[in-house]
């Protein structure tokens, strides 16, 4: 089938950000679904032209790409017509550069995201599912915690289920404010607009096709530091807990999102792997000498700006809305992990560039 040919048919899906490590593994279930994925991605962080490279001899050129910027407001347009359906990345993915160069952080996370919902709202509004952040809400400083063993927990037994939608949006960090304000629109354009769309205010996302660094991926980048012996910096205490969701887990759930956009049109969950699949870092770094026999060398250092101590997503209302729940257990999924960054060695963290523009994960 033609690239026209299927325009004409509808079946067409845009992933910005696409060959980035979320839109590599949801292109290619996609593909292996026969779906036609096109994806749109400037390839400015490394490690990504490789994933692109992959899909594209997996699937023998049925995958379409088309370089260019989300903060290009004409090649997204472009991007957008002919799609049904919208998988929106594309977006500056660090706390750490948004403190660096706030004014750009803004341009790709809330004028890049703006574009994109112009271009959907005027192109005919294909289903448009955005990934946001758990970020949104803040520090979340007045959540009471106490120390247990290696992590932390909420003094509050009920407070154990998740942080949930209804929690009020705080922003703290210009990465916050700006990925914030991108939800926000995105809602705002399903209300306002009709545009058919829904926001996932994402926990950690892990997986195949990671290049983790300690601002983003950052089990990959713990793992790929046990692997090269490279020490890996602890910043607090280590006692930090996130909820954890399997890119395979993710991938289901973007599906179910499109499959269902008209009945979620105008909603945001909270989406990552529950009370269910958590694990603090020192938590992980224990699972990792399991694995690789040993421990990178470790440093500690202060506390970063916006770190929350505790987060774990409150799942229940996609889960009871879709049908959805995630089926990767934390020792599984990360002992895939590591089996996958064993073999293939993404690259290190220390060769990233986060300074340029990246496909959120």
């Amino acid at each position: 089938m033609t690239a026209d040919a299927s325009e004409a048919s509808g079946d067409l899906v845009l992933i910005t950000g696409g060959a980035g490590f979320i839109g590599t593994n949801l292109a290619d279930q996609l593909l292996q679904q026969g779906r036609r994925v096109r994806i749109f991605d400037n390839l400015s962080r490394l490690g990504v032209e490789r994933n692109l490279a992959w899909l594209q001899q997996r699937h023998h050129g049925r995958v379409q790409f088309k370089w260019g910027d989300i903060r290009d407001s004409h090649a997204v347009s472009a991007a957008v017509r002919g799609v049904s359906q919208v998988f929106h990345f594309a977006a500056q993915v660090a706390v750490t550069t948004s403190l660096t160069d706030p004014v750009r952080d803004f341009e790709v996370n809330a004028r890049g995201t703006l574009n994109l919902l112009e271009a959907v709202r005027l192109g005919g509004r294909p289903g448009l599912v955005f990934t946001s952040t758990n970020k949104v809400y803040g520090h979340l400083d007045a959540l009471a915690l106490e120390e247990t063993g290696d992590r932390y927990e909420p003094v509050d037994p009920a407070c154990r289920q998740g942080v949930g939608e209804s929690r009020p949006t705080a922003f703290h960090s210009p990465y916050g404010c700006s990925k914030g304000a991108a939800d926000q629109y995105v809602l705002d354009y399903a209300r306002t607009f009709g545009v058919p769309a829904t926001v996932f205010r994402m926990s950690c996302i892990y997986g195949p096709h990671q290049c983790g660094n300690e601002d983003q991926g950052w089990l990959a980048h713990f793992i790929l530091h046990a692997l090269a012996a490279k020490p890996v910096t602890l910043y607090g205490n280590g006692r930090q807990v996130r909820d954890v969701l399997h890119v395979e887990d993710l991938v289901d759930a973007l599906q179910r999102a499109q499959n269902r956009i008209h009945d979620l049109s105008g909603r945001a969950f909270n989406i990552g792997g529950g009370p269910a699949h958590t694990t603090s870092l020192l938590e992980l770094l224990a699972l990792i000498r399991e694995l690789h026999g040993t421990l990178p060398p470790m440093k500690l250092a202060d506390w970063r700006a916006a770190d929350q101590r505790y987060y774990v997503s409150d799942i229940r209302h996609f889960c009871d809305a879709t049908g959805w729940s995630p089926r990767i257990g934390v020792r599984a999924g990360v002992s895939q992990l590591y089996r996958w960054l064993a073999q293939f060695r993404a690259p290190s963290s220390s060769s990233l560039n986060t300074n340029q523009t990246a496909p959120a994960a």
